[in-house]
């Protein structure tokens, strides 16, 4: 709910602060006084447009602030907390709008700064502002739907059926996209089948091109291996003479003999035999290593051909050998993955297909439950209507069949008569733009428990209207402020008469400067200006009597 209002020059406004109560309060004021001074300066605080020109003369800056209890507006408090703008004091929200005189503005929610999209994000959780033409808004399909909606209750249904439209959607790509790819896969399906064939064949296995290029290598290498093995041999051990050993042996003699003259030479003895140890150690290990050389031409030129089928694959796939047996694997992989397109495509359409029906049945749903409510929502809106000098007005919903969308497979149109004997048409078509004030307005009476907004802002809305229409108009609006925050500018005085309390607007002018006021009247003050909208400037004793008659019925 609306608390306070705080104005600093605003317009023709030096200073006004405004506190708002519960129930319906109502403005009025001389015309040109500014009655809707107070709701421009909302608007604002809203995050409505700001200019320069808003600024009154000779100030700096306008400087704006609106108040709100956020006790009844859950909404509005979890919104503010997913925001990290929450207050000091939960339950209270302040927001704030700053115009310098060369245009500039700032936007401020519990004192931190945000940007005018913030403002109207939280504004429209707020408040819900009607200005004169707001009316006009209801000849737009997209509102019919929007109010049938609402009222209908189909936030969920409108989820799941924008849900489903978007698989549907998504299903449907997937497969426009596999028929246009279906060329290209089949010619990529030709050469993996050609590839994957031929490595089949090669069987190419991980390790085996490095275990090849050492086989190779000794296999290549083998005569010259067993040459060298066998001269080292010969001169290790196996020479009849002058071998290695046998010369070992001879110097070992020489130095027993001479140690026994002189014991410094027992660790060079001691030398020579472990020396003699490795030399046979390293004898027999030649051995052995000769012994498994072999030359084998048959098998050299087996792997020498393996090789360079390795190689030759390797280049045609532009890799390295040893990716080639990874390589293959890949290829394999997407071979299945790509093969039987057919299939592919047959499973997508059948994806395609089962989303359609999924939004189609939800669709139903939707278009079932508006039909419902729209035949419960007219009757609601005549009722209020006729009370409004419009006693032949018929109103219906009608729901058409239309192209698929997020929103649902429907077209809604509000169609009206207001004449006995004639077929309801076109809102904008059929109804004057007083007939269509007062449908608006029986909309906001029986909407208005559907409308998540605790404050409804009405700026003369009952233009067009008079007499005893304007009564009832008066009493639906006091009837609405029974369950919301109703504040509504009016020129009508049986509208004024209504409100739980009353605000009255004047312009005083003092030699070049010109202020607007707004005072709260008290009983006697309220008669005589209920007495003014009746009569005009001339106040007679009739028009003080019907004033406050017309206060007493209210």
């Amino acid at each position: 709910m609306l608390q306070q209002l705080t104005i600093q020059n605003f317009a023709v406004v030096s200073k006004l602060t405004l506190d708002w109560r519960a129930g319906m309060t109502t403005i009025t004021g001389e015309t040109g006084a500014g009655k809707s001074i107070a709701l421009d300066a909302l608007s604002l605080c809203m995050g409505c447009r700001a200019e320069a020109g808003m600024v009154r003369s000779g100030a700096a800056k306008t400087d704006i602030s609106a108040s709100f209890d956020l006790r009844q507006m859950p909404e509005a408090s979890l919104w503010l907390q997913q925001q990290d703008l929450a207050g000091e004091e939960a339950d209270e929200c302040i927001i704030r709008r700053t115009i310098t005189k060369d245009g500039r503005s700032r936007g401020y929610i519990n004192g931190y700064p945000v940007p005018a999209h913030q403002l109207k994000s939280l504004g429209s959780m707020l408040i819900n502002i009607h200005g004169q033409h707001a009316h006009l808004d209801l000849l737009k399909n997209e509102r019919q739907q929007d109010l049938l909606d609402r009222f209908a209750g189909n936030d969920s249904l409108l989820a799941q059926v924008a849900s489903a439209y978007r698989h549907w959607q998504q299903s449907q790509k997937a497969f426009e996209q596999a028929t246009a790819q279906q060329q290209a896969t089949h010619d990529r399906l030709q050469l993996l089948r050609y590839q994957v064939s031929e490595l089949d064949e090669f069987n190419p296995n991980d390790g085996e091109f490095e275990q090849l290029e050492l086989e190779f290598k000794l296999l290549a290498n083998a005569v010259e291996l067993m040459a060298s093995c066998h001269t080292s041999q010969q001169i290790l051990s196996e020479s009849e003479q002058d071998n290695v050993l046998s010369m070992l042996h001879q110097v070992q003699q020489q130095l027993i003999r001479a140690s026994e003259a002189d014991a410094n030479l027992q660790p060079t003895l001691a030398l020579l035999a472990e020396a003699r140890i490795q030399l046979e150690e390293a004898a027999s290990e030649l051995e052995h290593y000769a012994a498994t050389l072999e030359s084998d031409p048959q098998r050299t030129q087996e792997v020498e051909q393996r090789l360079e089928q390795w190689l030759s694959l390797s280049r045609k796939h532009q890799i390295q050998p040893e990716q080639l047996a990874s390589c293959h694997q890949q290829l394999t992989t997407e071979l299945a993955q790509l093969d039987n397109p057919e299939q592919q495509l047959e499973q997508l359409q059948q994806t395609m297909q089962q989303a359609e029906q999924e939004y189609l049945a939800v669709a139903h749903q939707l278009s079932a439950a508006r039909i419902e409510a729209g035949q419960q929502l007219s009757k609601a809106i005549v009722a209020e209507v006729q009370q409004m000098n419009m006693p032949h007005t018929l109103i219906e919903f009608a729901i058409s069949p239309a192209k698929p969308s997020a929103q649902g497979a429907d077209t809604i149109q509000l169609l009206v008569s207001t004449n006995p004997g004639q077929a309801p048409g076109e809102l904008a078509k059929v109804a004057s733009g007083g007939e269509l004030s007062r449908i608006g307005l029986a909309i906001q009476v029986v909407t208005h428990t559907t409308q998540s907004t605790p404050t409804l802002v009405f700026d003369e809305v009952d233009v067009g209207i008079s007499g005893p229409t304007a009564s009832v108009v008066g009493r639906m609006l006091r009837s609405l402020g029974s369950k919301s925050q109703v504040i509504c500018v009016t020129h009508l005085p049986q509208v004024a008469a209504n409100g739980h309390q009353q605000l009255f607007v004047d312009k005083l002018i003092e030699q070049s400067s010109t202020e607007t006021r707004v005072t709260l009247l008290d009983k006697k003050s309220r008669i005589r200006e209920l007495a003014r909208l009746l009569g005009g400037e001339q106040i007679t004793e009739r028009t003080l009597a019907n004033a406050q008659e017309l206060l007493l019925e209210a």
